[in-house]
């Protein structure tokens, strides 16, 4: 299955994404920052299928993260995630780079589906 890395500054959302995502099988990474999370993708040289990231947070927020990931990995897909209208705005401009962002809050079904969509443009 595919190789995940979740970077979100809430624990709980972090933690319900990683038991959704899971349970389509899939090996799942957490990062509390885009800035933890830059650091997990570049340690481990982009070995990954998908970033799902929130947009705000502190350190390095979700658009820095898509922008920097993008720019080093351009075969890594990204998921966006906000809870707000604005954050989305900023993000509509990032069409090339980012596959599509989702709005908090979502039920499981719907993260899942997302994902599954993601990774499934990844083949195409």
């Amino acid at each position: 299955m595919a190789r995940i890395l979740i970077a979100d500054d809430e624990e709980s959302m972090r933690q319900l994404v990683a038991r959704a995502i899971a349970m389509d099988g899939h090996n799942i990474v957490a990062a509390q920052d885009g800035a933890e999370a830059l650091n997990i993708i570049q340690d481990e040289a982009g070995a990954f299928d998908l970033l799902l990231t929130d947009i705000k947070m502190p350190v390095m927020d979700g658009i820095a993260l898509a922008l920097a990931v993008a720019r080093d990995f351009p075969k890594l897909t990204i998921l966006l995630m906000t809870g707000f209208a604005d954050q989305r705005e900023r993000a509509s401009g990032l069409n090339a780079i980012v596959h599509d962002v989702i709005t908090k809050p979502f039920a499981v079904a719907d993260i899942r589906t997302a994902v599954a969509d993601a990774l499934a443009s990844r083949a195409k």
